[in-house]
């Protein structure tokens, strides 16, 4: 039985939901729960992502001092939990090098 990605991810993230679902075969729960985690945080990282770009990197506070904008902070732990969560899953995230052909595949055995 084919489970749908939940309903509440963007589209991009329902689109690796799909992706990482099928290339890993990750079918049981604590697999989708691990990934349905590191969706969210992904949507997370690309709306602070969306604003930091729309406001810039750095900010006026009340006094037109520059300061960083206040979601940095944010938007680093969102991809430090995506990370985490796709690590936890056994994905290769980081591009491998030295190694031929084509790194995503193959590695569906190590998935868990």
């Amino acid at each position: 039985m084919k489970k749908k990605q939940p309903e509440h991810l963007s589209k991009e993230a329902g689109e690796w939901w799909q992706k990482l679902v099928a290339e890993y075969d990750i079918n049981d729960d604590g697999g989708r729960l691990l990934l349905m985690s590191a969706m969210e945080s992904f949507d997370r990282l690309r709306s602070c992502q969306e604003a930091i770009a729309r406001d810039g990197e750095l900010v006026k506070d009340r006094f037109e001092q520059l300061k960083p904008h206040p979601l940095l902070p944010a938007e680093t732990a969102a991809r430090a939990q995506m990370l985490a969560a796709l690590k936890a899953l056994n994905l290769d995230v980081e591009p491998l090098r030295d190694r031929p052909g084509n790194p995503g595949r193959g590695n569906a055995a190590h998935a868990h």
